[in-house]
C-alpha cells in the first residue's frame, strides 16, 4: 500500500491522471469490458449507498414516493417533444433486434435477422417520456393531482469521452418526475428540489454551491426553466452537481396528458423533474482529496471512525480487544460507524497507509503503552494532526470531532471558492483570467450569440444565474458592451 501512495500522481502536477489513480487506487470504481462503462467496487458503493440512503429520505420527507419504469423506451415516444429529442438523439443507444443464433461456420452467435423489432427502442437517457405516457392513464381529474414520483435507475448515454464517475455511458442517478394542476405548483416542486440538493450538497458532501438559473442553451432538453446548483473543485473547474427542471405543459400535451381542473375545464398537466447521479462520487473526490488519498466528509463516510491494535503478542492483542471492544459499542451506541481491524495478515503500518488512502475521517491506534496508561493516539484525516488522549471520555470526544471535521471540511472548500472567484469587467481580462481556473462573476448582455463566442473562444460557458441577488447591479456586458442587468457566473466545467 505504501508503494502504491507513492504512485500517486500529485494533484498539482497532473490534476486529471490524479482523480484517475485516486480512484483506482482507493478501490472506489475501475473501467470495464464495455467501452465508456464502470464497474463500481464494493467501497465506491457503499458511498452510492449512503448517498442513496440520506436523499431518499428526504425524498419521501417532501413527500414523494419511489417507483420503477422500463429501460426500454419506444422510439416514437421521443419524437412527440422536438426539444426533448434533439437534445438526446446523438446519445442514444438503439435496441434493434430481439434474438441471436449461432453462426452458420460455428464461430459464435450472430443477431438473427429475421428478429428485428417492428419499431426500435431505445435504453433510457431519461425518462421523461416513458413516465408521461403512463401517467395519461394515472390523471383524469385534479383530484388525481399531484403525482409526486422518484425512480432509482440506471441510464445510458453513449459519450465519447469518458472519465469513472464523472462522464460514464451507463451511469446511476434518481429522477424524480411530478405532475400539478398549476403552473405555479410545478415551479414551487423545481425550486423545493434543488434546495433539497444544494442542502444534501453543503450539509452532507460539505460541497459549497451556487443556486441558480441555466441560460436558453444550457437548460435541460424540453424545459422551461433549469435550476442548478454548481460546484468549485479544487482545480476551479465547475462541476454540475445537481438539476431540477420546470417542463411546464410540454409533455403535458406531447402525450395529451389532461385532467378537469376545478372549475370543470380541461387542461394539460404541468410538469417538473430532477435529478442527481453518481457524478456525486467524482464530486466528493475532487473537491476535498488530497495526495494522500481521500478525503471524506464524515457524514457520507462508510467507515468513520477505524480502531488498529498495536501488539507484540496474542496475548496482548486480546487485552486491546477487550478493550476496543467497548469501545467501539459506545461509539455504534452514540451512531457512529466503527471498524475495529485485528487482522493479523497487514502490519499497522500498511493499514494506517490503507485507511488513509480511503479517506476514514478518525483513525484510532492502541498499542502496548497506551493499555498501560489507558490512552489511544487519534488522528484526524483531514489535517493529519495527531494527538494521544485518555479513554475516559473519549466517544463523546471522537463523536464531537467527526462534527468538527464535517464543519472544517466546508470551510476549507467554501474559502477556496472565495479565493478562486473574481469579477471581471473586460473581455481582456476575461480570457486572461480564465486560464487560471476561477469562477469568473462578468456582466453578459443576454443573446446566445454572445455566449457561444465566449464558449468558442475560451471554453468557458454560463455557468448559471444566479439566484443570490448579491450580483444583480446593472452594467455592460464584457463582450459586446451592451447593457446587461446582472452579473452571471463563467467558468470551465467538467
Amino acid at each position: 500500500m505504501a508503494k502504491e501512495l507513492k504512485e500517486l500522481t500529485s494533484k498539482d502536477a497532473n490534476y486529471a491522471q490524479w482523480y484517475q489513480d485516486l480512484v483506482i487506487k482507493a478501490g472506489l470504481a475501475e473501467n470495464s469490458a464495455v467501452r465508456g462503462c464502470m464497474v463500481i467496487k464494493p467501497y465506491g458503493y457503499a458511498i452510492w449507498e449512503r448517498m442513496q440512503r440520506i436523499l431518499d429520505d428526504k425524498f419521501k420527507e417532501t413527500g414523494h414516493e419511489n417507483a420503477y419504469f422500463p429501460l426500454l423506451i419506444p422510439k416514437s415516444f421521443l419524437s412527440r417533444e422536438a426539444d426533448h429529442v434533439e437534445g438526446f438523439a446523438k446519445e442514444c443507444a438503439v435496441v434493434t433486434h430481439y434474438r441471436l443464433k449461432n453462426a452458420p461456420d460455428g464461430s459464435g452467435v450472430v443477431v438473427d435477422p429475421a428478429a428485428r423489432l417492428e419499431e426500435e427502442l431505445i435504453i433510457r437517457p431519461t425518462s421523461e417520456t416513458i413516465i408521461w405516457n403512463t401517467y395519461k392513464n394515472w390523471i383524469q381529474s385534479y383530484r388525481d393531482l399531484p403525482i409526486l414520483v422518484n425512480q432509482w435507475a440506471n441510464v445510458m448515454r453513449w459519450e465519447m469521452r469518458t472519465r469513472l464517475f464523472l462522464r460514464t455511458a451507463e451511469f446511476l442517478w434518481q429522477e424524480g418526475h411530478t405532475a400539478h394542476a398549476t403552473r405555479e405548483e410545478a415551479e414551487e416542486e423545481a425550486i423545493k428540489m434543488q434546495g433539497v440538493y444544494a442542502d444534501f450538497a453543503e450539509n452532507y458532501m460539505a460541497v459549497p454551491v451556487i443556486r441558480g438559473v441555466k441560460t436558453a442553451s444550457e437548460r435541460f432538453a424540453g424545459a422551461v426553466e433549469t435550476y442548478t446548483i454548481e460546484a468549485m473543485m479544487q482545480d476551479g473547474k465547475a462541476l454540475q452537481a445537481g438539476t431540477s427542471h420546470f417542463l411546464g405543459q410540454n409533455f403535458g400535451r406531447a402525450f395529451d396528458v389532461t385532467f378537469i381542473d376545478r372549475n370543470g375545464k380541461t387542461d394539460y398537466a404541468w410538469a417538473s423533474s430532477w435529478g442527481v447521479s453518481t457524478r456525486l462520487v467524482g464530486a466528493l473526490i475532487m473537491a476535498h482529496s488530497d495526495n494522500n488519498g481521500l478525503v471524506l466528509p464524515p457524514h457520507l463516510a462508510p467507515v468513520q471512525v477505524v480502531i488498529i491494535p498495536i501488539y507484540r503478542s496474542a496475548e496482548q492483542l486480546a487485552a486491546i480487544s477487550e478493550k476496543v471492544d467497548r469501545i467501539a459499542a459506545r461509539l455504534r451506541e452514540l451512531g457512529v460507524r466503527v471498524k475495529f481491524d485485528s487482522d493479523d495478515t497487514k502490519k499497522p503500518g500498511w493499514k494506517f497507509a490503507e485507511y488513509e488512502l480511503k479517506g476514514v475521517p478518525v483513525r484510532l491506534a492502541m498499542g502496548g503503552r497506551d493499555l498501560e496508561n489507558d490512552t489511544v493516539e487519534i488522528m484526524r484525516r483531514d489535517t493529519l494532526e495527531k494527538e494521544t488522549r485518555p479513554c475516559a471520555g473519549l466517544e463523546e470526544y471522537v463523536r464531537d470531532l467527526l462534527e468538527e471535521i464535517q464543519s472544517g471540511i466546508f470551510r476549507k472548500a467554501l474559502d477556496h471558492r472565495a479565493r478562486r472567484t473574481v469579477r471581471v469587467d473586460t473581455y481582456d481580462e476575461f480570457k486572461e483570467r480564465i486560464e487560471e481556473g476561477l469562477f469568473i462573476m462578468a456582466h453578459w448582455d443576454g443573446t446566445p450569440e454572445t455566449e457561444e463566442r465566449v464558449k468558442n473562444e475560451t471554453k468557458a460557458t454560463i455557468r448559471c444565474i444566479p439566484l443570490d441577488t448579491a450580483d444583480a447591479e446593472p452594467g455592460r456586458c464584457m463582450v459586446t458592451g451592451r447593457p446587461s442587468a446582472r452579473r452571471v457566473l463563467f467558468a470551465r466545467a467538467y
